[in-house]
């Protein structure tokens, strides 16, 4: 597995976990670096302190383009993917949007339901021609 995408993958473990919990992400994320058991990837912390920077933004995206479902009726593992997917998308520069939404519906066909990686993609597809300006 890439080093991105081990980053991504520690980065949804971290948001999925604060999420399960009631707890701060960040705070979450302080413990786990401190530990360093397993070490968390510079592009994670990055991809969590961004989440939790642009949070209300990012969840207005995700309930918007949800079709049917309430971003807190999501299973908690595809909110964790779409947070940090939909931050990724918007707001790092450094990778390509096609590259973001692909390992996304990757993560949530490793970890979620067989119905979530169509889903997840749909939503993101939705964010994307939304909010990213075409050249």
């Amino acid at each position: 597995m890439a080093a991105r995408s081990k980053a991504r993958k520690r980065a949804v473990d971290v948001l999925y976990e604060a999420d399960l919990r009631g707890s701060d992400p960040l705070e979450l994320l302080r413990e786990r670096v401190a530990l360093a058991s397993p070490p968390i990837p510079d592009h994670a912390v990055r991809l969590v302190e961004g989440v939790a920077e642009h949070a209300a933004r990012v969840d207005e995206l995700i309930d918007r383009h949800a079709r049917g479902w309430s971003i807190h009726r999501l299973p908690d593992v595809d909110r964790a993917i779409l947070r940090m997917a939909v931050f990724e998308l918007l707001w790092v520069d450094d990778v390509p949007d096609a590259v973001v939404i692909d390992e996304a519906v990757e993560l949530a066909r490793s970890l979620s339901t067989d119905d979530s990686p169509a889903y997840v993609n749909g939503v993101l597809g939705g964010v994307l021609d939304a909010e990213v300006p075409t050249s």
